[in-house]
Parts: C-alpha cells; sequence; structure tokens
C-alpha cells in the first residue's frame, strides 16, 4: 500500500490554502425575481473589471457584480421595476437613476423605466456615485425601456 509523504501533505495543504484564499474573495449576494431575463445576462456579460477605481470580484448569485475589497459596489440585475417616487432621479448616459440617500454614505441606486431593473448599492465614501452611475449606465442602457421617464418635481402633476 502507497503511504502519503510528508512532501505529498504539504502539497495537498497548500492547495487547499489556496482554494480557501480564492473562495474567501467571492461576494455574496442573492439573485433578484427577474436574474434569469436574458437582458440581464446580456448586461452581466459585459460588467467592466474595473469600475471607480475597483476591481471586480466574483458574486455567488445569477446577475450581480461586485468590486472593491470590502466591496464598494454591489450591482443586481432583475430587480422589480420601481414605479413613480418622490426620491431623487438623474439621467447619466441616457439612462434614469433613482437614488436613494437615506442612508448615507451608503447609496441605492434603481434604474428607472427599464425592465428587467437594476438595483446597485455603493458607499459613496469610497467610490464616488458619478464614476459609478458613468460606467454602468451604457451597458443598463441595453435594457429595454418601458417608455417612463423621471420629471423634475416641478413638472411632476399634483396629487389630488
Amino acid at each position: 500500500m502507497h503511504r502519503p509523504t510528508r512532501a505529498a501533505f504539504a502539497a495537498l495543504a497548500l492547495v487547499a490554502a489556496i482554494v480557501v484564499t480564492g473562495c474567501s474573495s467571492t461576494v455574496s449576494l442573492h439573485a433578484a425575481p427577474d436574474a434569469n431575463d436574458p437582458a440581464c445576462a446580456e448586461v452581466t456579460a459585459l460588467l467592466p473589471g474595473n469600475l471607480a477605481g475597483e476591481s471586480r470580484r466574483w458574486t455567488d448569485a445569477q446577475a450581480t457584480g461586485a468590486w472593491g475589497e470590502p466591496a464598494a459596489v454591489l450591482f443586481t440585475c432583475g430587480v422589480e421595476p420601481i414605479g413613480p417616487t418622490t426620491l431623487p432621479c438623474q439621467t447619466v448616459n441616457g439612462v434614469d437613476w433613482v437614488i436613494d440617500e437615506s442612508k448615507a454614505p451608503q447609496y441605492r441606486v434603481t434604474s428607472y423605466g427599464r425592465v428587467p431593473a437594476v438595483e446597485v448599492y455603493l458607499d459613496n465614501d469610497v467610490v464616488s456615485s458619478a464614476d459609478v452611475l458613468d460606467g454602468l449606465s451604457l451597458l443598463v442602457s441595453r435594457l429595454p425601456a418601458d417608455g417612463a421617464t423621471c420629471l423634475a418635481r416641478e413638472d411632476a402633476a399634483p396629487s389630488d
């Protein structure tokens, strides 16, 4: 019977350490309800390797992306589109984004008028929200538009 040598155990331990180290950089996320939409697959396949100066990391959920160590930007495609809101909306490269700053410096930014929708969480202390939206908007513009667009508050019809 063949007995493993110390060198074999050392090699096995080194391989195990590399595998464990490699797995530790994976960002655990949850797939959105419509993550399996083919439009999300197209967009996700084109996510940049670098965003707002942060390197892309592996994620463990379909149609997601993450950048930074620790993650400063989280991207999820396939979220439920949002309806009209009083939150601020900004158009970047043809894509409308609703910006929730209620937990600043962590922002939740959601595409508006795109189906499926995209949700981005970002740490504005680490990355510039302008750089993140600039880096993602051209990709998100590939998602089908549903005709809804942002309105300035003064242009919105008053509710009775």
